[in-house]
């Protein structure tokens, strides 16, 4: 997997946030090692989020890690804490902001995961309803007998 790949799937996902309960600012810069070797950053002030293709020389924490694994670490399959403690993941300067930041891509896959469950959920239940019956297909009711009465003369 190249850099461009591995920044742009990032994006992506940190995008699809468009804000995120955080108040404060947190700037996390990604390097990617091994294969698709890189540098980005992940931002976020006071809800807003931003991701770019640069080195983040101010950065609360920094990241070392395989694209693989940071990918599988923002789409939920792999725990940033387990990949620390077997060494997939090293952090530099704060371990606590490192933290913050996990709470906040855990956060964001609980509730994607939940959207996806409430969407398959509607969609399960659109498809069980049956379909309203049609006018044309309702039994035709039999004509009332008529009747007339005799004028007498």
């Amino acid at each position: 997997m190249t850099y461009e790949e591995i920044f742009a799937k990032t994006k992506e996902k940190v995008m699809s946030a468009e804000s995120v309960d955080y108040k404060g600012h947190l700037a996390v810069e990604i390097d990617i090692v091994g294969e698709g070797a890189g540098a980005f950053y992940i931002e976020l002030a006071d809800g807003k989020v931003s991701c770019e293709p640069y080195e983040y020389y101010d950065h609360d924490c920094k990241l070392l890690i395989s694209g693989e694994d940071f990918l599988a670490i923002c789409d939920g399959s792999l725990d940033s804490v387990k990949a620390f403690t077997v060494g997939k993941l090293k952090v530099e300067r704060s371990i606590d902001k490192a933290l913050e930041f996990s709470k906040i891509v855990n956060s964001l896959n609980k509730a994607e995961k939940a959207e996806k469950k409430a969407a398959a959920r509607a969609d399960k239940s659109a498809a069980e309803k049956p379909a309203p019956a049609s006018k044309a297909k309702t039994e035709a009711k039999p004509a009332a007998k008529k009747t007339t009465k005799k004028k007498q003369s």
